[in-house]
């Protein structure tokens, strides 16, 4: 799984959030299943080389949320899926959607020209 995961410092965004989005993004996509083991806080920040608190941090809003569970003494896992933790992968674009139509917008860019450049996007991978 460590491998699934990158930050980028020079973000804007702040790498707990980063870590946090990922980690969402692979169980809702399904790379990561219920009752999957995690690396442990330690492991997470040596390979990515960040402060284990920030790591620390990510890990905590995911067991807030529901994405991941802890238990005394076991390694974190991730949780059962339930309404609580239930999210699609269009819903988790949609930040990202909106802010790619705004600068759309900004730079004059058509409904029909964003859509061509999404289908070429789409097909190069």
């Amino acid at each position: 799984m460590l491998e699934l995961l990158n930050v980028n410092p020079s973000s804007g965004e702040p790498i707990y959030r980063q870590l946090h989005d990922q980690i969402v993004r692979l169980i809702v996509g399904g790379q990561l299943q219920p009752e999957d083991v995690l690396p442990s806080v330690r492991q997470l920040a040596e390979h990515l080389a960040v402060n284990p608190m920030t790591v620390s941090r990510a890990m905590q809003q995911l067991v807030d949320q529901g994405w991941v569970e802890r238990r005394r003494g076991q390694p974190s896992c991730v949780a059962a899926r339930t309404s609580a933790n239930t999210a699609s992968g269009s819903s988790l674009l949609a930040p990202q959607l909106r802010a790619l139509v705004e600068q759309a917008q900004q730079l004059g860019v058509d409904y029909d020209e964003l859509q061509q450049l999404l289908k070429q996007s789409w097909h190069q991978e």
